[in-house]
């Protein structure tokens, strides 16, 4: 349910051409911020347009304006990967 709070955030705000959301909680269980039922750690790819010409901390500050509700509740952690089209992968 928050991966696809998070996704749908991402969309509204940024369009993105590709998103990907993991959920690596199962990788932490027993660490800082882990919950039983998971969903505190995940993994945000992300290719849009809004982040081109940007530096990559200036690409995760929109990221992280735009999910700061999450990350002030039940999200612990955040990795990203924002790119912009001319370097989708």
């Amino acid at each position: 349910m928050i991966g696809e709070i998070i996704r749908e955030k991402l969309k509204r705000q940024l369009s993105p051409q590709n998103i990907e959301i993991i959920d690596e909680s199962h990788l932490h269980e027993g660490h800082a911020g882990a919950r039983p039922g998971g969903e505190t750690h995940f993994r945000v790819k992300i290719t849009a347009a809004a982040f081109a010409g940007l530096s990559r901390i200036d690409r995760q500050r929109l990221v992280l304006e735009c999910l700061a509700e999450e990350l002030a509740g039940p999200v612990h952690a955040l990795a990203m990967r924002c790119l912009s089209p001319d370097e989708a992968e």
